[in-house]
């Protein structure tokens, strides 16, 4: 048996006006479909923490700056609901593009100077995007909290940002990055590896976790990335987008003792691939 699909804000909004007239807690989980262990996990614990909980599918266009990546991206609505079945949720939010995004509609959200590097830097207008969906998405399905996984550091501030911005009434929980034995972060694009690929990506957590150990232990960091980056490339990662340490909330340039943030993009056999983990320079 599946979880529930609702297409329509009519149909959602009937069953949230219920749940928040009973005092209820509803917590959201926006994904674009193609569920993993890891979206699987920001649903439980959305499911411990909250009355109610909505899922949301939708492969959202304007964060896609390639429409060939936009054009595989995979779709896989029924399995999606049946993973989502056992864990109880209450609601599969699908909406329509043409719902999303009617004719006329010209409204975007842009969040600045915390955008401007980064994933900025290499998909340009792909956080406008992002913002956008997200904030329509929560004010269809009007939660309480809303569930992000710390694999898409960078989202996970802006959405923040966002969220301290405009004002909005829900709550942003981060959820940890969750990785495959190997160590590789889980991600829909992971299955578009080769089998060989799938084998060499793993180097790309290892070589944070081992740079982040180095700067930590008091080596300077400008080399230590740039050993770093050279690498991955020296492994067949090509291009390395970014392999920085930036500051975990602002991402400017991080100062000793302060939360800071390992961050890297690479590719590799045609796939982009992110990670990212704690990292403080020594204060």
């Amino acid at each position: 048996m599946s979880a529930p699909i609702i297409r329509q804000p009519g149909e959602l909004h009937a069953l949230t006006d219920a749940w928040l007239a009973a005092g209820q807690v509803i917590g959201v989980v926006p994904t674009m479909g193609a569920l993993h262990d890891g979206h699987l996990g920001l649903v439980r614990m959305a499911r411990e923490s909250c009355d109610r909980v909505i899922v949301t599918i939708f492969v959202n266009p304007r964060q896609f700056n390639n429409p060939e990546d936009l054009a595989r991206y995979p779709r896989t609505e029924q399995a999606d609901a049946a993973l989502l079945a056992p864990l109880g949720v209450d609601a599969v939010f699908v909406p329509d593009g043409a719902l999303i995004y009617p004719p006329g509609h010209a409204t975007s959200v842009s969040v600045t100077r915390i955008t401007d590097e980064l994933e900025g830097a290499h998909r340009p207008g792909h956080f406008d995007g992002m913002a956008t969906v997200v904030t329509l998405l929560l004010n269809l399905t009007r939660p309480h909290r809303a569930y992000f996984g710390e694999k898409d550091w960078q989202q996970l501030q802006v959405v923040r940002q966002m969220v301290r911005d405009l004002h909005m009434p829900v709550e942003i929980v981060a959820c940890p990055t969750t990785r495959a034995p190997d160590g590789l972060a889980l991600s829909s694009r992971n299955q578009r590896l080769t089998a060989a690929d799938r084998e060499r990506a793993a180097l790309l957590p290892r070589t944070l976790f081992d740079a982040a150990r180095r700067i930590e232990a008091g080596e300077d960091a400008a080399p230590v990335l740039a050993q770093a980056r050279a690498a991955l490339a020296g492994a067949g990662f090509g291009p390395v987008d970014y392999l920085e340490l930036r500051d975990a909330r602002t991402l400017a340039q991080p100062q000793p003792g302060q939360p800071a943030r390992l961050l890297a993009a690479a590719w590799l056999g045609g796939v982009r691939l992110i990670d990212n983990i704690a990292a403080t320079l020594p204060g």
